[in-house]
């Protein structure tokens, strides 16, 4: 694996349990919370959680303009379920503020509330050929992708995951399952150049 320390945003949300992904992997990581802490990292996560507060975080503490410019300058980043929201260009019926940095647009818990909250296994070409066990809760939906993004999954018609460059979108929440191969896609792509 790639030696580099991952940095995952821990404002709110799932991060601690893609930490342990990531150690399961052997691949070190730091927990992002302030401008600083992005500092000599090598790439970074946004965790599933709630797109609103993890929002309101990233202006209070001063996050969202440091995160553009270093993603922009080709860091990889991986957005998760509420990362997917706050990556793309254009988040459908809200006034959300979000990163705008991939050429996507999303809709907010497109597939139902929590009550109904799902997993399934989906085919993911890209992770081989068995399917990955995809746990979909308050998932967003992407429903519309630019040309310069590839789709690498859909469920029932509706894109939840895709790459754009070095940027990862994915709709569900990798981290909740014991399978690490999306992880590893990902970690592939900081040597993509």
């Amino acid at each position: 694996m790639v030696a580099v320390i991952v940095g995952v945003l821990a404002l709110q949300g799932a991060f601690r349990e893609h930490q342990l992904m990531l150690a399961g992997l052997g691949v070190s990581s730091a927990q992002i919370r302030k401008p600083a802490d992005l500092q000599n990292i090598g790439a970074l996560i946004i965790p599933g959680g709630e797109s609103t507060t993890i929002s309101k975080l990233l202006a209070d503490y001063e996050l969202f303009d440091r995160i553009v410019s270093l993603v922009e300058g080709g860091l990889p980043v991986l957005g998760t379920c509420a990362g997917t929201i706050l990556l793309a260009k254009e988040i459908e019926d809200s006034t959300l503020p979000g990163l705008g940095l991939m050429d996507l647009r999303v809709r907010r818990n497109a597939f139902g509330r929590q009550v109904d909250s799902f997993e399934e296994d989906l085919p993911v070409p890209v992770l081989g050929d068995e399917p990955f066990r995809a746990v979909f809760i308050r998932a967003p939906q992407i429903t519309g992708a630019g040309p310069d993004v590839e789709v690498l999954a859909s469920y029932n018609g509706r894109i939840v995951m895709a790459r754009q460059n070095k940027m990862l979108a994915v709709t569900f929440h990798p981290e909740l399952t014991a399978d690490q191969r999306l992880h590893k896609y990902f970690l592939n792509l900081l040597e993509v150049s």
